[in-house]
C-alpha cells in the first residue's frame, strides 16, 4: 500500500479532509528540482480533531467515493489551535500591562 505525508488544507467536509502532498521533480533539460503538489481526499477514520495545518500520513485504501481513496493513518504534527494562541496572547497582554503600570508609577514618582 502506498503511504504519503501531507498537510491538511481543508477540513470543511464531513468525515473527509483535503491533504496536499508536495514532491520534488527533477527536470531533465534544466537539471533542477522543482516542487509539484497534488491534493488528495482522505477519510478521517477515528480521528475527530483534525484541523487545517496538521501534518498527517495517509494510506491508500479501497475507493470510498468517486475521489476518496485514502485514509488518515497517523497525525505527525499538529498545528497550533486558535484557542491556544488566544490564551497565550491574553496572558502576554496582561503581563505587558503590568509592566507598563509599574514603569509609569516609577516615572510619575520622579
Amino acid at each position: 500500500m502506498r503511504t504519503k505525508q501531507g498537510v491538511i488544507t481543508s477540513a470543511k467536509m464531513q468525515r473527509t479532509v483535503t491533504v496536499t502532498v508536495h514532491r520534488l521533480v527533477y527536470h531533465p533539460l534544466y537539471k533542477k528540482r522543482f516542487r509539484r503538489s497534488k491534493k488528495f481526499l482522505a477519510d478521517i477514520g477515528t480521528f475527530h480533531d483534525l484541523y487545517v495545518g496538521d501534518t498527517v500520513e495517509i494510506t491508500e485504501c479501497r475507493p470510498l467515493s468517486k475521489r476518496k481513496c485514502f485514509r488518515v493513518t497517523d497525525v505527525l504534527k499538529r498545528a497550533p489551535r486558535v484557542s491556544d494562541i488566544a490564551e497565550d496572547s491574553a496572558v502576554e497582554g496582561v503581563m505587558r500591562h503590568r509592566k507598563k503600570t509599574a514603569e509609569s508609577s516609577d516615572t510619575s514618582a520622579q
